[in-house]
């Protein structure tokens, strides 16, 4: 392990003093891919030079009781090594951890997907309260959330709803939330009270910078059309609506929500970006994205990853057998322990299998 730490800190170095090179400095996309690996590098660098100090620290402080004559001195020292020793056990076990292989978007931005699945009207009014959850949810962590579009139900709700999640490790927080999140309640359509259950999907993108996804001009249909929906009448009666058909993949895009359209481009291009990278890894990765692609599913109750029921006050996560009695909370955006756990799960997933691999 120290032999990896000390390449990784050398190379760290090396980055530093490259960022500031005229040359680096004129090539954009060069600049953006160091500076990158210059920011995933910083902590683990950091954490690093945490643990030599503490154990420069305890050496000074064995050294210390084993010269001292007075014991009142010696005591001293012994608690010192002690906690000191208790830090040190900390911080190893943190570089191990940082020393996992990451997923490289962790770092970006996401593109969020929420759609209804079965359960008709219901799902959609609960796919409106999820949306609803995750912007409450950025807010807290100081994320800036954005709708780029949305289809809603004639009750209320959202058949669909597309979202830009913009901040600080982003990715690596909400990759564990694609999946079908399932509801058990009483629906505001049900006059008998019966508890009904519906499902909706949750497909958490990473952003594709350009650097990351290369588009041919050529390979892109861009029809424009008149906007629906509310917005008055110059979003009604221009053509500002824009639909962007990638051609090789015939992926298709369509973004209404602004009144200007250039605007409207700008954000069908950043989620179409998006999904050329997903189909990208499913290529280079098909046996990791065959298991993605099946945590969304179809949208069918039986493929949940999750369930809400309100009458219980219960949420529950069925990947690592969780249950918190605090869907109230939850539905307001906290959900720290639900994002928190299953990052511990998956990183000691990842712990035993390097450990297997060694």
């Amino acid at each position: 392990m120290l032999d990896k730490l000390e390449q990784i800190a050398e190379r760290y170095e090396e980055l530093t003093n490259q960022l500031s090179s005229p040359e680096l400095l004129s090539d954009p996309a060069a600049y953006a891919k160091a500076a990158k690996q210059h920011r995933s590098l910083g902590e683990v660098v950091e954490k690093y030079r945490e643990w030599k100090s503490l154990k420069n620290e305890i050496a000074g402080a064995r050294e210390l009781l084993d010269l001292a004559d007075d014991e009142e001195m010696r005591e001293l020292a012994r608690v010192e090594i002690d906690t000191l020793s208790a830090r040190l056990e900390q911080t190893e076990s943190d570089l191990k951890l940082l020393l996992i292989p990451t997923d490289p978007n962790d770092e970006k931005n996401v593109i969020l997907e929420i759609r209804a699945g079965t359960g008709g009207d219901e799902a959609t009014l609960f796919a409106a309260e999820m949306l609803r959850m995750y912007a409450r949810y950025a807010e807290r962590q100081g994320w800036r959330m954005e709708i780029l579009d949305a289809s809603e139900s004639g009750i209320g709700g959202i058949k669909e709803a597309i979202a830009l999640i913009e901040g600080e490790k982003v990715y690596s927080r909400l990759k564990h939330e694609s999946g079908v999140h399932r509801v058990q309640r009483v629906p505001q359509t049900e006059a008998s009270g019966r508890i009904h259950t519906s499902a909706i999907t949750v497909a958490v993108l990473p952003e594709a910078e350009e650097v990351d996804v290369k588009i041919d001009p050529k390979d892109l249909r861009i029809d424009t059309f008149c906007s629906s929906g509310p917005g008055g009448q110059s979003v009604n009666t221009t053509y500002s609506a824009v639909r962007i058909t990638h051609l090789p993949t015939n992926l298709v895009v369509s973004m209404q929500d602004e009144k200007s359209q250039i605007k409207n481009r700008e954000k069908a291009m950043r989620v179409l970006r998006a999904r050329l990278q997903e189909l990208e890894e499913q290529k280079q990765h098909e046996a990791q994205a065959s298991e993605r692609r099946s945590m969304v599913g179809s949208g069918d109750r039986s493929e949940k990853i999750r369930t809400y029921n309100f009458k219980e006050n219960r949420v529950s996560d069925h990947r690592i057998g969780l249950t918190i009695h605090q869907l109230n909370l939850v539905m307001e955006g906290d959900l720290d322990a639900i994002v928190k756990a299953l990052i511990t799960h998956y990183q000691a997933e990842k712990l035993k299998a390097e450990a297997i691999a060694a």
